[in-house]
């Protein structure tokens, strides 16, 4: 028999190929001859003929560049921070191919002059919360963070309550962040209670700011107190709120989650937020509230370190001009319309196992922890699971009594026949 290794088509003559040329436009030579390379391996082992090389070829390139995939998120987590938390609405998406090229992101067309970077961004931020003087915007809410406590305590004392020393995903300590600016932390009242007094004695000379952080990711129930922002805005310094999840204005189905507006408008100098989480948009920190101590913020060295780039500023302000984003359509979305979409679903996919049933999802990222979303979902027997994440796209869902349940509160309807046609492959 003919040795199969002889067989190879040489790399050059496939990447020569006129049904290769526009993939190495679009993904470079290095991916497609990455590909070609594994295609040859598999006619040396005898897996493929020759002749089917630029087709399999073809088949097995990756949709970008880039090692990241799409994911259809079925889990019922809307910022599901491992999937990337907030998904960019499609003026969002637009927006950012835009920005891709040149951009007047730092220039005045009108004048032909440099101008104020990010603009459009900071109009469209300082109009979606009114109570705030000016705003400004950093790569991350720890950022904003980091860069307050740089300007406002470097050597000096941020008073905090001892309950909020929070640590979020990874072993992310806010207290170390605090301390890595210079600052020293002054902790008050206990774990569980802490009174207007506890802040109000340990204000002297000393101290830079008084801090309250929204502990997003855990509660503390039963026998506790906490002091609001209305009774620590006349301590005669600085109050710094860390509302966390990036909610802008209260919405209905979060009674309880801290929003930027009402923080302002009950006494906060600054609020620093997050603007990949409930504001729907790219990761941002987001810092409003009082002009002055913003205007020294901005002017701090460590403030051009910490900006955001011009896709950043370009989808944020598409999120918060465009369409409602998909976060918050996630969680506007009525029980009705998901019941409705479960059932349909589960009848198309009946041969395979699945039904509809009720569920609960979640906002995740550290947002309104505790809070139940009731939901619905198409529940497929265990072994999907794996075979949906192995699919193209991948699906994740969530394991749950010993089934798959694909929750829909994270799915747009328009992902429907996808999902659909994801669980027939697997079963193929």
């Amino acid at each position: 028999m003919t040795d199969p290794r002889r067989s190879v088509p040489r790399t050059d003559a496939v990447l020569a190929r006129p049904e290769l040329g526009q993939a190495q436009r679009r993904l470079g030579r290095g991916v497609v001859k990455a590909a070609v390379a594994a295609a040859q391996q598999r006619v040396r082992e005898g897996f493929l003929k020759a002749d089917d090389v630029v087709a399999e070829v073809l088949a097995t390139l990756p949709p970008t560049a880039a090692s990241s995939r799409r994911v259809l998120n079925a889990t019922g987590v809307i910022v599901h921070t491992n999937l990337g938390r907030a998904p960019l609405s499609e003026a969002a998406l637009e927006a950012v191919a835009e920005a891709g090229g040149y951009t007047d992101v730092e220039f005045d067309l009108e004048t032909g002059r440099r101008a104020k970077r990010g603009a459009g961004a900071l109009a469209a931020l300082a109009e979606a919360v009114p109570a705030a003087d000016e705003v400004h915007v950093v790569n991350n809410n720890a950022a904003a963070l980091l860069l307050t406590a740089l300007e406002l305590a470097p050597g000096k004392e941020i008073v905090l309550s001892r309950g909020e020393l929070v640590e979020i995903g990874d072993g992310f300590r806010i207290p170390e962040l605090l301390e890595s600016a210079g600052a020293k932390l002054r902790e008050v009242g206990t774990t569980n209670r802490t009174h207007v007094r506890d802040y109000a004695e340990a204000i002297g000379p000393a101290t830079g700011f008084v801090l309250k952080i929204h502990p997003s990711n855990f509660r503390i129930t039963g026998f506790t107190a906490s002091p609001g922002l209305g009774e620590l805005a006349g301590l005669g310094v600085p109050l710094v709120a860390d509302i966390g999840s990036g909610l802008l204005a209260p919405h209905p189905a979060l009674p309880d989650e801290p929003d930027a507006e009402s923080a302002l408008r009950a006494g906060a100098s600054l609020v620093t937020a997050s603007g990949d989480k409930l504001l729907g948009g790219p990761q941002a920190g987001l810092i409003l509230g009082d002009a002055e101590l913003v205007q020294r913020l901005r002017r701090n060295p460590a403030a051009r370190a910490l900006r955001v780039d011009k896709l950043t500023l370009a989808a944020l302000e598409a999120s918060l001009r465009g369409p409602v984003p998909p976060v918050r359509a996630a969680l506007d979305t009525s029980l009705k319309s998901l019941t409705e979409r479960a059932e349909r679903l589960a009848e198309t996919l009946a041969e395979f196992g699945a039904r509809a049933v009720g569920s609960v999802a979640e906002v995740g990222g550290g947002g309104a922890p505790g809070v139940p979303l009731p939901s619905a979902a198409v529940s497929l027997p265990r072994r999907y699971a794996e075979l949906l994440r192995a699919g193209t796209p991948p699906v994740v869902g969530r394991l749950e009594r010993d089934r798959c349940l694909l929750d829909l509160r994270t799915v747009a309807p328009d992902q429907d026949g996808e999902l659909a046609e994801a669980v027939r492959r697997c079963a193929s």
